[in-house]
């Protein structure tokens, strides 16, 4: 027994149907989760490494985590013009070194940890101290990173 089939005559307006390629998984997501899990491994273990050469006293004002915050937001203004006003990246290195390393670098978490513990062991002046000048630092940070670099490449292109 035979199926009957319809003919199909193909007009000048019927569109063409081209096949459905599968797409390849190192260009979706995949790959720009992977870069920000690496990264965010490798900066984690650098802000670890400096909170074990540079311990922090109890009670005391957390300089370590300071200062990692204050570097790494430099690092990440000069970095970010880099990428947008000199470097034509890869997709990739923007997740992987921006929001992965540097963002595994620098910590919000540990911030607002040592300002609760500085505050539940009676610091509150040390606390406040330091929530203050870690927002000033950082944002300075940044803003000089990046009037910096762009003034060097200003002054580069002359």
């Amino acid at each position: 027994m035979t199926v009957p089939h319809s003919e199909r005559v193909d007009g000048p307006d019927t569109p063409v149907r081209m096949p459905v390629r599968k797409a390849s998984p190192w260009h979706g997501q995949g790959p720009v989760v992977a870069m920000v899990a690496l990264g965010g491994a490798i900066g984690a273990t650098a802000r670890y490494g400096a909170a074990r050469l540079w311990p922090a006293e109890t009670g005391g004002f957390p300089w370590t985590t300071f200062w990692v915050n204050v570097v790494g937001c430099a690092v990440i203004g000069a970095f970010m013009v880099v990428i947008t006003d000199v470097w034509a990246a890869h997709r990739l290195v923007r997740p992987f070194f921006g929001t992965g390393v540097l963002g595994g670098f620098t910590t919000f978490s540990t911030y607002a940890v040592d300002i609760q513990k500085l505050v539940d062991a009676g610091h509150p002046g040390t606390g406040f101290a330091y929530l203050a000048a870690t927002l000033f630092a950082a944002l300075a940070a940044v803003w000089l990173a990046v009037t910096a670099v762009r003034r060097a490449l200003a002054w580069r292109q002359r």
